[in-house]
């Protein structure tokens, strides 16, 4: 259960569903079977009343129980929540989420249990961060947040910056990478550019040079897997470390790669949502 408080004039129900949210059509049709939208006293409400500035309404529906099983504490950093996400600090070296039943100590395994710990059932993450990389990650604790925010990733409006620092010095300052990805026919999990590929598009700015590297902020349009370690490789800028597409060999024997801020307009609570790993 949650509430809305209305932010627009003679906004209807079903205005605020399937043109605000843009919610999905089986979506709508289950709120409606289940007279889930009512006014904050638990009255029905008509989906097609207008509504005024500040009136609240209350949703109520079953929420499904996620899969994940929960580790025995949640080990992770929560860094934001609110009743409709939150986001962790995703360690280096961490999967996002299992790949079988076997895989139990994941990123979505420690929210798990923290949700768990509020009485919760459900948590799903609206996208995913490589193993070796650090940093945000964004989770829904409902399925309508689920819904919204999968299409705002898709619609590029939750914008997600990384850091890198990569060898050599780019020439421009800042610009954008835009080359396909698919998969290498010769390596199991390498990347590679290709015009077949996948669409993606990264844009980066340089924060600091030094003599033989440089520091980037890289900003994802598209979530494709490596798709930042795959460009950087691409422009002959390889992250420090990354072995894989063509760095030099470090001490640590592996790269950094850091998720440092999450941006996005909040669907639920009308306000700019920007949050910064401080890792």
């Amino acid at each position: 259960m949650f509430h809305y408080e209305i932010n627009t004039n003679n906004l209807t129900v079903e205005d605020l569903l399937r043109n605000h949210w843009r919610l999905g059509k089986k979506i709508v049709h289950e709120l409606r079977m289940a007279k889930a939208i009512t006014t904050i006293d638990g009255e029905p409400i008509q989906w097609n009343d207008p509504l005024q500035v500040g009136t609240i309404i209350k949703f109520t529906f079953p929420i499904p129980t996620s899969n994940y099983q929960p580790t025995p504490v949640c080990a992770i950093d929560v860094v934001y929540e609110d009743d409709h996400c939150l986001i962790v600090s995703k360690p280096k070296g961490m999967s996002t989420h299992p790949n079988d039943a076997r895989d139990t100590h994941t990123c979505m395994n420690h929210v798990m249990a923290h949700i768990k710990e509020q009485g919760g059932t459900y948590a799903e993450h609206v996208h995913r961060l490589d193993k070796g990389t650090q940093g945000l990650l964004l989770v829904a604790k409902h399925p309508l947040a689920k819904s919204i925010f999968d299409r705002m990733i898709e619609e590029k409006s939750i914008i997600r910056t990384y850091a890198a620092e990569v060898q050599g010095n780019l020439r421009s300052s800042s610009g954008t990478i835009s080359e396909g990805i698919g998969k290498d026919r010769h390596h199991a999990t390498r990347r590679v550019v290709s015009k077949t590929g996948q669409h993606a598009v990264t844009h980066y700015e340089v924060v600091a040079r030094y003599k033989s590297s440089c520091v980037v902020h890289l900003i994802l349009e598209t979530g494709r897997t490596h798709q930042i370690r795959v460009h950087l490789a691409h422009i002959g800028h390889p992250i420090i470390g990354d072995t894989m597409y063509g760095a030099r060999e470090t001490a640590s024997d592996d790269y950094e790669l850091h998720a440092i801020q999450l941006e996005f307009e909040h669907p639920f609570l009308n306000k700019t949502i920007v949050v910064k790993d401080q890792q």
